[in-house]
């Protein structure tokens, strides 16, 4: 009789014979008669899967077998002991680390096929079952289409965002942001544009694009203001009917040695997802780098999670580095994602080697494939919106390309009272973990908000560019229990708004019928705008308020622009671009280009030379340009 087992062998045999012999016929007919030879078969295999676990269920047992004794070859035999679970507080060890390794690779999926495989049969599959193959690789017989199945796929997730409209200041004068510092968006966009492709469009945050780049406002005079506010006006370089207004702020760059002491928890993702050159190895470099700023009277620790989470390295002073570093060298990667655990026992650390008066920050580290237990955005985001109140705060660093989630990455910083950085090369890494070490861990204002009013004597139209997912509602500017964005040491935040004038001619909508106000009611035509701030120091829960009127003659007034005016107005044309905005007219990517080398100025890091170059990128890839594609010296 022969064995169940062997009998489903023999139905796989004769599933890929029946594959390769029909995509060796020509004539339809014969196809489909193989085809439907075909799934009899499976139905078969499927039935055979059903018997052969019934018949093992009803088999005898086999002899219990006897267990080597572990490290023993002679003696009573015993059963290894089970390997025991990570301890959430135990201290770190090497076999810790590998404890947690260990555990993933247990749970982690089979490894796609090797590099110098190749299919039996070509597009059997993605011709016949439209199955869509990745570029490259060609399915055909069923053990491809099982291979398939493990070839990673590009899970990248992005929010969706609508772009902000064009509002009549007679109908909504006023309008209300929480600053954004985050510039994670700017080194994605690069990353796709440096692998050959135009990134989706709601990778395209303009604003973070626009605060990627510093520019020379004028710094706070002193601490008891934690920064400055610039504004600047000009003609849209894409409609000269309307006119940019450019709001700036410019926080206080606090001496290295002026910070508070630093308790920083990495929270790092070792789960198989970042098993490739950049992730891992990029975050474990990253992170050396960042651990080679600290002060002695820093406090590190770390916690990693995959399949389970563990923590690896219990807090260890700044002067310790030697073993910080010896904890990143030992990572590896493997198995699935337990997010969510590894972000609470994260804070109970940082609870456990809290500073009071200093900075107690989460750093974590991932791609965001979060794939086990609660990974909804809209809960992990309430549980660190909860632990905010705690003075504990979230970073978080973005690596890597293929499953990046960007949506919850970006909004766990949000709501964590941190920064969003994607890293896609050492080079940003090192800009964003030692040049600007400062700004990255050192907040000097928390739940900044910005209201701007348009007066309707003046400004018929107006139009906010970016920001699209950190607008708030005008009651929420004066409610101190409404979180909104902070800001670093050293940060500079750039907001633009495009205006059109009372009787101009970049109308884009019909004047209200019924809303224009009388001679008598009408408001004063010396000034165009009111500008608002409100920030909270970080050690406080009121909040402190700015106030700048803006004077009409500046628009009467408005002359050439400032060559970073020019550069910020390009970079926001450049993010309409790729967003595939409706306000640029035939503003391309020739004029964005020469815009931004206008604008280049005092580029001692060459970060503007290298956006000129990506412009000039993006319009080859785009269908081709007039632009010269030889690269800025």
């Amino acid at each position: 009789m022969t064995h169940p087992s062997r009998g489903i062998e023999r139905y796989h045999a004769t599933i890929e014979w029946l594959g390769s012999f029909a995509m060796s016929q020509r004539h339809p007919f014969v196809r489909l008669t193989f085809a439907f030879a075909l799934s009899i078969s499976v139905a078969s295999l499927a039935a055979c899967s059903v018997k052969d676990k019934e018949t093992a269920s009803d088999a005898t047992p086999p002899p219990r077998q006897e267990v080597v004794p572990v490290g023993r070859d002679d003696g009573p035999v015993a059963e290894a002991p089970a390997e025991p679970e990570i301890s959430f507080q135990s201290a770190p060890t090497t076999t810790a680390i590998q404890s947690v390794t260990n555990e993933a690779k247990r749970s982690n999926a089979p490894p796609p096929p090797p590099p110098d495989y190749k299919p039996q049969f070509g597009g059997m599959y993605d011709k016949r079952a439209k199955v869509a193959a990745a570029p490259g690789i060609a399915v055909g017989s069923m053990a491809d289409f099982y291979r398939y199945q493990q070839q990673p796929q590009n899970t990248e997730n992005y929010a969706h965002m609508e772009g902000n409209p064009v509002k009549q200041a007679a109908a909504e004068p006023v309008s209300t942001f929480s600053v954004d510092v985050d510039t994670g968006a700017y080194s994605n966009v690069r990353r796709y544009l440096n692998q050959g492709s135009l990134p989706p469009a709601d990778a395209v945050r303009v604003e973070e694009l626009v605060n990627y780049f510093d520019y020379a406002y004028q710094p706070p005079g002193d601490r008891s203001r934690p920064f400055a506010v610039s504004t600047e006006v000009a003609r849209t370089p894409w409609n000269p009917e309307t006119y940019l207004l450019k709001v700036g702020l410019k926080g206080y760059e606090a001496p290295k040695n002026a910070r508070p002491p630093a308790n920083l928890v990495f929270l790092i993702d070792v789960s198989g997802s970042m098993n490739s050159a950049d992730k891992l190895p990029l975050l474990v470099s990253s992170l050396k780098m960042l651990t080679n700023q600290l002060r002695d009277d820093d406090r590190i620790s770390m916690v990693v999670y995959a399949g389970a989470a563990g923590v690896v390295l219990e807090p260890t002073p700044g002067s310790d580095r030697a073993a910080v570093l010896a904890a990143l060298e030992q990572l590896q990667a493997g198995g699935s994602t337990a997010g969510g655990q590894g972000i609470s026992l994260a804070y109970a650390m940082a609870q456990k080697s809290f500073i009071k008066g200093g900075i107690n920050r989460i750093i974590l580290a991932t791609d965001g494939d979060f794939n086990v237990g609660d990974t909804r955005v809209d809960t992990l985001k309430d549980y660190v919106a909860r632990q905010r109140s705690t003075g504990v705060s979230l970073s978080v660093l973005g690596f890597g390309t293929g499953n990046l989630n960007d949506e919850m990455t970006e909004q766990l910083s949000n709501v964590g009272n941190g920064t969003y950085a994607y890293i896609d090369t050492i080079q940003e890494a090192r800009k964003v973990l030692v040049e600007q070490a400062g700004s990255t861990l050192f907040t000097i204002a928390k739940d900044t908000k910005i209201q701007i009013e348009f007066n309707p004597a003046v400004v018929a139209e107006y139009r906010l560019i970016g920001y699209e997912n950190r607008m708030l509602k005008t009651e929420d500017f004066n409610n101190d229990k409404i979180d909104a964005g902070d800001i670093g040491a050293g940060h500079t935040v750039t907001a633009l708004y495009e205006v059109a004038l009372v009787g101009g001619k970049g109308l884009r909508m019909d004047p209200l019928r019924y809303s224009t106000p009388t001679a008598a009611a009408a408001p004063s035509a010396k000034e165009f705008a009111f500008v608002k701030l409100r920030y909270k120091l970080p050690s406080e829960d009121s909040s402190k308020l700015i106030e700048i009127p803006l004077a009409r003659a500046m628009l009467d007034k408005a002359g050439p622009a400032s060559p970073d005016f020019k550069f910020a107005a390009a970079v926001a044309a450049f993010g309409q671009k790729l967003r595939h905005g409706a306000y640029l007219g035939d503003f391309g990517y020739e004029r964005i280009a020469a815009l931004a080398s206008e604008g280049r100025g005092n580029d001692s890091q060459g970060y503007r030379v290298e956006f000129v170059n990506l412009v000039k990128t993006a319009a080859a890839l785009d269908g081709g340009t007039k632009t010269s594609q030889a690269p800025i010296d």
